[in-house]
């Protein structure tokens, strides 16, 4: 009697390649530095978009409330004013794809070991694998609030400079303590959900789409692909939430306007479709800036895991 040869492999979610800690490091870091240098002014514009609680009805009214008093001014000079806040977007931009990026493998590592079976057997071979990638993602974008105080001083830089009259980081920190952290319930509500659709539609790309075994090994195009599945799905379930969250960032220190209040008056002044504002151009304009990102991130790990 002939031995009986292996079952092929099904995609388990027990089945993941690991990288090395280097490799993840210096491919999510090196992910970040370039998404600031490419994309920091459109993420500025954005982040003055979804602040604006007028209608904008002309490109008269679009160039003021994105250049604010620099509107009048030559293009270039305008164009430099969509950097502020840069060393703050730089601590904070580096330091979350290091975490988010460069951690998530973490967290898929210890599900696999410790509960990719119960994954497998809840959802199927390959269905397991991908929705554990996508609860990984979840759990470290929860975690992400550490880094807070960073995207809050950030995005009060590009949208409420007046906010700081003239105080250094320093200052601020020591006077506002804790209230940097306002907002942390939304933002970990935000991004519980975009986390989890970020990495679970990339992986849900390279598994059904590209029937890849090992997501490593994935080329860069069907990284790239993967990434533009990602990304889009994480803006789109988080669009909500992120806008409330922007809001919540960019008043002045001392106003202590609740979550659930600024839910309720958009809701009544400007309507259900308030909070969708951005949308449009953060599909257009952030959309890429996390796919590059999250491009580079997935095709760097492995290629420094290699090289290393």
């Amino acid at each position: 009697m002939s031995p009986s040869l292996p079952a092929p492999k099904t995609g388990s979610a027990k089945d993941v390649q690991r990288e090395s800690t280097s490799a993840r490091i210096l491919g999510a870091g090196s992910a970040g530095i370039a998404e600031l240098i490419v994309f920091h002014p459109v993420d500025t514009i954005a982040k003055r978009l979804m602040s604006n609680q007028g209608k904008i009805g002309s490109a008269s009214q679009l160039n003021e409330v994105i250049f604010r008093k620099h509107a009048p001014e030559p293009f270039v000079r305008r164009f430099f004013t969509l950097f502020p806040g840069l060393g703050y977007a730089a601590a904070y931009k580096i330091l979350q794809r290091v975490y988010k990026y460069g951690g998530q493998p973490f967290v898929r590592d210890y599900l696999a070991k410790n509960h990719g079976e119960s994954f497998d057997r809840a959802f199927g071979k390959g269905n397991g694998k991908a929705i554990m990638h996508a609860t990984a993602g979840s759990i470290i974008g929860i975690g992400e609030i550490v880094l807070l105080p960073l995207d809050v001083l950030k995005i009060k830089r590009q949208t409420n400079p007046e906010a700081f009259r003239g105080r250094g980081v320093l200052r601020i920190v020591a006077d506002e303590g804790f209230g940097l952290y306002r907002g942390w319930g939304w933002t970990a509500a935000r991004n519980a959900p975009g986390s989890f659709a970020l990495f679970g539609g990339s992986a849900a790309a390279k598994q059904y789409l590209y029937k890849l075994q090992d997501y490593n090994s994935a080329t860069w195009f069907q990284n790239f692909v993967a990434s533009i599945a990602g990304s889009s799905a994480s803006l789109i379930v988080s669009a909500p939430l992120d806008v409330v969250k922007t809001r919540i960032q960019n008043q002045n220190f001392e106003v202590k306007k609740s979550g659930m209040k600024i839910v309720a008056d958009m809701a009544r002044h400007e309507g259900i479709s308030s909070f969708f504002k951005g949308l449009v151009p953060k599909l257009l304009m952030t959309g890429p800036k996390l796919t590059f990102s999250f491009w580079l991130a997935q095709t760097l790990i492995p290629a420094f895991n290699k090289m290393l």
